[in-house]
């Protein structure tokens, strides 16, 4: 029996988690963890009956424990703040540790994680994007596997099954292009959070929506796939393929491409980390070929989509960069759904703040997480005097 703690269990990612753990039923839940979403978390605790919660939000840590003893849960554990994250992340008795926390948050628990030889099922691409480098080498020191949650890293892994040692010419990472796929600059200073968080195909969370609208997204999962797969980034190649059918592919040495098709849902790569190298049945859409009249894929508009082009920048230059890429993103993303700022004043948020950094290139995590609040801070402060 595999025996998981799952961090962010009332988002998108976890909700869908909890529907393929309950699909795979040789598992037991250990711990969940949410922001402050207690009204979900208290139903999940009741369902699922883990030994340990952790809320962010310390009042709402507070407020979960009296709900939990008048209903008679109070035998489970409740903790809150990083440092409960940290803890549902190494709990003793979870042998695989699911990270679909938003945002750089996660990369400490992760790293514990890891310390403590938990294997890791990663949705959490800031994780990666931020500190790939510590991640990578902690993974290989304590000889644990990261097996990737997002569709098109899990499409990647799966396309190497059975090819390792074969040469990679390439990895095909394909982007849907979003809700503004085709238009220009002069058309995108206008647009609301409403018209950004209108996805055509799939169903996710505000900041990763947001993220696909500015092609951001698909910048950070360059950067996660540079490390996942140990790849240069020069050889890391974005296509936008609008029907999102083609989650994305590998091209060999030989000439032959290799990639992994299904319908836009997140549960059979939820699945596969999972369960890997085993593939389990179950009851999840399927994908029935003979309906696709068409697949198209096109070049990415890395003028029109900055992000995009801030992102290879990032992580062309290492060091710290990348963090302070995404920790800008991160501000800038959540202004814009507070009508702080518009939709084009992110990637400009996002530059001049890398433009202020000086990277450093050795570094701890320590460092690296004070990098990100430096980055985090200088946003902010961006913001707060106006955007030029």
């Amino acid at each position: 029996m595999k025996k998981i703690s799952l961090l962010g269990s009332t988002g998108s990612i976890g909700v869908q988690a909890l529907e393929v753990c309950e699909n795979i039923k040789d598992i037991k839940i250990e711990a969940l963890t949410t922001n402050k979403n207690i009204e979900l978390l208290e139903k999940q605790i009741i369902k699922f009956k883990p030994k340990l919660v952790s809320v962010m939000d310390c009042e709402k840590a507070e407020e979960l424990k009296s709900r939990l003893l008048k209903n008679g849960f109070g035998n489970i554990k409740v903790t809150s703040g990083l440092d409960g994250l940290v803890e549902a992340a190494i709990i003793n008795s979870a042998d695989t540790v699911i990270v679909s926390v938003v945002g750089n948050i996660g990369i400490k628990p992760t790293y514990e994680a890891i310390k403590y030889k938990k294997e890791i099922a990663l949705a959490t691409k800031e994780v990666m994007v931020s500190g790939g480098k510590l991640i990578t080498n902690e993974a290989e020191n304590n000889n644990v596997r990261i097996l990737p949650i997002d569709s098109e890293h899990s499409a990647i892994f799966q396309s190497l099954q059975g090819n390792k040692q074969n040469n990679i010419n390439k990895i095909i990472l394909t982007a849907s292009g979003g809700p503004f796929r085709g238009m220009k600059k002069e058309q995108l200073y206008g647009v609301t959070p409403k018209d950004a968080l209108k996805h055509p195909n799939w169903s996710m969370g505000a900041k990763i929506t947001i993220d696909s609208a500015t092609m951001m997204n698909k910048g950070l999962e360059v950067i996660e796939a540079k490390w996942l797969f140990n790849i240069d980034v020069e050889r890391i190649e974005v296509v936008v393929h609008p029907q999102s059918i083609l989650h994305s592919a590998v091209e060999y040495e030989d000439g032959a491409v290799i990639g992994q098709l299904g319908v836009p849902d997140m549960k059979v790569p939820i699945s596969y980390a999972l369960t890997y190298p085993k593939r389990v049945k179950n009851s999840f859409d399927k994908l029935d070929i003979t309906k696709i009249c068409t697949l198209t894929f096109e070049k990415p508009d890395i003028k029109t989509f900055e992000c995009l082009s801030l992102a290879y920048s990032a992580i062309k230059k290492g060091g710290t960069m990348p963090a302070v890429l995404n920790a800008a993103n991160e501000i800038a993303v959540f202004a814009f759904l507070d009508g702080k700022i518009g939709f084009m004043d992110i990637p400009k948020v996002i530059k001049s703040t890398m433009d202020k950094h000086t990277i450093k290139f050795n570094y701890n995590i320590t460092e690296l997480l004070n990098a990100d609040l430096w980055a985090r801070s200088y946003a902010k402060s961006i913001i707060k005097e106006g955007i030029q």
